[in-house]
């Protein structure tokens, strides 16, 4: 089995300062990690990885171990969240970097890591499961992953809590998907990109041979041209149709909350002392007429 696991390096959301004349993300001097909702999703892949190991042993003289390929796009210093996340067991590192993927919006973004999973495959064997977190936390979208299952033409699973099952003779994964008033349960073809809800493992603690490895394992770094891609318009600021204008935080609200009084007052008598408060703070409402029930 071969797991590829798209991770990336973000700025610490609980130190992040916006700069007041520029509105812009102050990154100098701001920790990174890994996406935390990635960490969901490599900790899953490692779960298979190891869960597939231990089926092969109880029919297979000689198992072979699955694999587990970490894969980022980034500046260099990116490489720092792959040594990290082969210090927690994952098998193979690939950084694809390059200053003409700078700017990249989420579209530029799913192409190319879609490029570098397509090679990832011609290297070391088709993926049979990509994982994602469901989404980054400095910018919410919640976009590329579905975007690069997209790309590479296979089903996309997204918000999944857990993955119940694998069938390698009809190459079918079933798996748990959460929902507002419940739970899911689906059955798809591999190959297949699932994206991993959050709070449902824990990333596990990293081995002293595993930190041992990472320490000294060579990361693969490739480019544009490296990836083998001729539309090279599809990278970058020349890639993304959309720009993001401006960053701020929101100004603080002047106006306190109110509370009103309800001790020994029937329920109707809030109500109304409720609605003259809105009607006197709030003139426009006051002339809007109130629907009835049933109406």
């Amino acid at each position: 089995m071969h797991i590829v696991v798209c991770i990336k390096q973000v700025p610490d959301s609980s130190q992040i300062r916006v700069h007041p004349v520029t509105n812009t993300i102050m990154r100098q001097g701001v920790p990174t990690i890994i996406n935390p909702y990635d960490l969901f999703a490599l900790e899953e892949a490692l779960r298979l990885r190891d869960r597939f190991a231990l089926e092969e042993k109880r029919w297979l003289r000689n198992p072979s171990r699955g694999k587990v390929t970490v894969v980022t796009m980034g500046p260099p210093m990116a490489a720092q969240a792959l040594r990290k996340a082969l210090t927690y067991g994952a098998d193979r590192a690939v950084l694809v970097t390059d200053r003409r993927f700078a700017g990249s919006d989420t579209l530029a973004t799913s192409f190319a890591l879609a490029c570098a999973i397509a090679k990832i495959g011609e290297r070391f064997g088709p993926p049979d499961i990509i994982f994602t977190g469901k989404q980054t936390i400095d910018g919410d979208t919640a976009q590329v992953g579905p975007g690069i299952a997209k790309r590479l033409n296979i089903q996309q699973l997204t918000y999944i809590k857990k993955v119940t099952r694998i069938d390698h003779l009809r190459r079918s994964v079933d798996v748990e998907r959460c929902l507002e008033g419940g739970t899911q349960f689906i059955e798809s073809k591999m190959p297949c990109l699932v994206t991993m809800a959050d709070g449902l493992n824990t990333i596990r603690r990293g081995s002293i041979e595993d930190s041992l490895r990472a320490a000294r394992c060579s990361i693969l770094t490739w480019g544009v041209a490296d990836l083998g891609v001729r539309e090279v318009d599809k990278f970058g600021l020349k890639g993304s149709p959309t720009v993001v204008k401006r960053v701020f935080a929101p100004t603080p609200r002047a106006q306190k909350s109110v509370q009103l009084e309800t001790a020994s007052k029937t329920v109707g008598h809030v109500a109304d002392e409720l609605v003259a408060w809105i009607s006197s703070h709030q003139p426009k409402l006051a002339d809007m007429p109130l629907s009835k029930s049933g109406a």
